[in-house]
């Protein structure tokens, strides 16, 4: 048995959480109510924009701006194969089409001439409804020249931010480039509600409706079994708004702890022959950490590297299988392997290694020992 564990993820919480969710149990209003209310206020004003619609998950945000973006049957979306599978799930919901565009192999973002090129053939044909870029592991999309063609060609844009909560680039925050944008706080995230989401839009007109939609179609009129339209449960609970409001006024110090481990990581790991980081950011640009992922260098078997790493009561994980490859895609649209080489070259080289804002200085100094040896015996066996 290994000697001691060090867990993939952990989330950071502290008394003030404790002492806001006490209270919401104490006033026994356990579904929307001020506390809820402040936790839409705070994040709206924290990014700038006039609404933040709090919502069950990420994925219900990204479920809902596609509603709102006018998302329908046979509509294409342009998006990235290689994300977690809900960015490209959102379009389904709808019956839209997703269009893949391969990612730049150093950010591992969406390309973003390919992604242009997209717009600019897709567009004229008259189905190509929005432009869904992820902003992946805490990086924003390269977005300038992604958002003046979709501007040129009326499309919406809608960000995917559910992993970069804080990023930036130039001075505008992940977010803050669309029409309207999503944001997730499973428990691995920079901030987390447990499990919830935040939809976040200038449009008064779309956060109206993401109000009545997260709430089962209810009308503007008060009337609580009044429902105009087709909707959802996709609430965010008093409990989990107020870990969230806890949170966002943390989320400097959050963050700040997250870059300080990733830092220690990199200088522990520099210079390590078959194991590279993640690219760092240019100039203007700041990152969000969200995880701490290595890419291994051909012939350095993942599978056997996390293995070892488990003897050792690592946890680690390979991040992500391409979304075209996922046997739903598969099946539906007949994607096949090698139709985007930089994702698939991507999903077989990364793994995550243990991260989180509060991992001990002598854990991360294990890990990186513990990686540095096995890589190490991985290429003297050859």
């Amino acid at each position: 048995m290994p000697h001691r564990r060090v867990q993939l993820s952990a989330p950071d919480i502290t008394s003030e959480e404790r002492r806001l969710v006490d209270e919401v149990l104490t006033s026994g209003q356990l579904s929307f109510g001020p506390v809820l209310e402040a936790f839409e206020h705070e994040f709206a004003e924290r990014f700038g924009a006039r609404h933040a619609v709090a919502m069950s998950s990420g994925t219900a945000a990204l479920h809902v701006a596609m509603i709102a973006a006018g998302v329908r049957e046979g509509d294409v979306v342009i998006t990235t194969p290689f994300s977690f599978v809900a960015s490209a799930n959102s379009i389904l919901f709808e019956r839209g089409v997703p269009h893949f565009v391969d990612i730049d192999p150093e950010t591992l973002t969406m390309d973003p001439a390919a992604t242009v090129h997209a717009i600019e053939t897709l567009a004229p044909q008259g189905r190509l409804r929005a432009v869904l870029p992820v902003h992946l592991f805490g990086r924003t999309v390269e977005m300038d020249a992604i958002l003046a063609a979709a501007r040129r060609h009326g499309v919406v844009v809608i960000e995917d931010a559910c992993e970069a909560i804080g990023a930036s680039a130039d001075g505008i925050f992940a977010g803050r480039w669309g029409e309207v944008s999503a944001f997730g706080f499973y428990p691995n995230k920079q901030m987390t509600t447990g499990e919830g989401g935040v939809l976040l839009t200038d449009r008064d007109d779309w956060a109206r409706l993401a109000r009545s939609l997260r709430n089962q179609g209810r009308s503007d009129s008060g009337t609580w079994l009044e429902h105009e339209r087709l909707g959802f449960n996709y609430r965010m609970d008093t409990i989990s708004a107020a870990i969230g409001l806890a949170q966002i006024r943390r989320l400097g110090e959050l963050l700040h702890k997250r870059e300080a481990v990733a830092m220690r990581y990199n200088a522990l790991l520099a210079g390590l022959d078959g194991v590279t980081p993640l690219a760092p950011p240019r100039a203007g640009m700041h990152l969000s950490w969200f995880v701490y992922i290595i890419r291994l260098a051909e012939g350095i078997d993942r599978g056997r590297l996390k293995a070892a790493l488990a003897a050792r009561g690592i946890d680690s994980r390979p991040y992500f299988p391409p979304i075209h490859l996922q046997p739903i895609y598969r099946e539906k649209f007949g994607f096949r392997p090698g139709m985007f080489p930089h994702t698939e070259a991507a999903g077989t080289a990364l793994l995550a290694l243990p991260f989180h804002g509060n991992l001990a200085a002598e854990d991360i100094d294990y890990v990186c020992e513990a990686v540095t040896e096995d890589v190490g015996s991985m290429k003297v066996m050859g």
